[in-house]
């Protein structure tokens, strides 16, 4: 399939960090991203990177709360309450009487509920989707995939998608009672890549997954259906693609976090994306 956006349209955003893998805006427009040896990053509007703070481990998926708190995924710690200033704490290890065993995605909804992928093994059965609330108290929401990792919620907030990686599918999930409980679990698209990680969405409704192992953006439009957005056969723009968000006038840019490089490359969309809570008109 002939990529929509070439290769040439991407460039170097920040550079210098150790192989991102995820990355998030906060209200002031500052884009957040974590390493590899559990750096956290603050690169600012004029592309400088400043190391905020160091969990240790590894850093995976991070994400703004409503009130502009950061969250990050850490294998080694779970999941980590991260301030402004650096000072971090541990916000959830466990869930639902069990330990998190491999941390690696979240998303927030609009009431400050977390939704978090623990990933489990690769190719096991023991992937799930949690939901915790604000104080740190989690559930099971859906159990027994494998390899569980990038989300996106929908904008009614009734469903949720989740990238199942080693499978090379998405789930769609039904979220019933604000995700207190799950309703139909339905297979949405298969063959997106080859192992893919992250997912956002378009304005339009369109998910956006990045494929790790073939250095691709795809887009799932509302049928299932995959095309090819970007793909970068020399691995450069786009590196082992782990995430993609939003940012820029009309969140018609998207960032991508290239964990198989040192570096977030931009591109130009042309459409805006969804935005996600902490970046709604109205958030605190």
């Amino acid at each position: 399939m002939t990529p929509e956006i070439p290769t040439e349209t991407f460039e170097i955003y920040a550079k210098g960090l150790d192989h991102p893998e995820c990355c998030a805006f906060d209200q002031q427009q500052n884009l957040w991203a974590g390493g590899e040896a559990g750096q956290i990053y603050r690169i600012d509007q004029n592309r400088q990177v400043e190391e905020v703070a160091r969990l240790g481990g590894f850093c995976a998926g991070i994400a703004f709360s409503p009130d502009q708190i950061l969250y990050v995924c850490n294998p080694s710690l779970g999941i980590v309450r991260v301030e402004p200033s650096g000072q971090h704490t541990v916000f959830a290890e466990a869930c639902a009487g069990r330990r998190i065993r491999e941390a690696n995605f979240l998303v927030f909804d609009r009431a400050g509920h977390l939704f978090a992928t623990d990933s489990g093994e690769w190719k096991g059965t023991v992937g799930r989707l949690m939901r915790f609330e604000t104080d740190g108290t989690g559930m099971d929401v859906a159990t027994g995939f494998g390899y569980a990792n990038g989300l996106a919620l929908a904008a009614d907030e009734k469903s949720i998608f989740m990238v199942e990686s080693d499978s090379n599918s998405v789930y769609r999930i039904e979220l019933l009672d604000g995700g207190t409980r799950k309703g139909a679990v339905e297979v949405y698209a298969k063959d997106v890549g080859h192992l893919p990680d992250g997912a956002c969405l378009e304005a339009n409704g369109n998910l956006l997954v990045t494929s790790y192992g073939s250095h691709e953006l795809l887009s799932v439009d509302g049928s299932g259906k995959v095309s090819v957005l970007a793909h970068d056969p020399n691995g450069v723009m786009l590196g082992n693609p782990t995430n993609v968000t939003f940012g820029g006038p009309n969140f018609e840019e998207l960032y991508v976090a290239n964990l198989g490089r040192w570096a977030i490359t931009r591109a130009r969309l042309g459409r805006p994306g969804m935005p996600l809570v902490n970046l709604r008109q109205g958030s605190p």
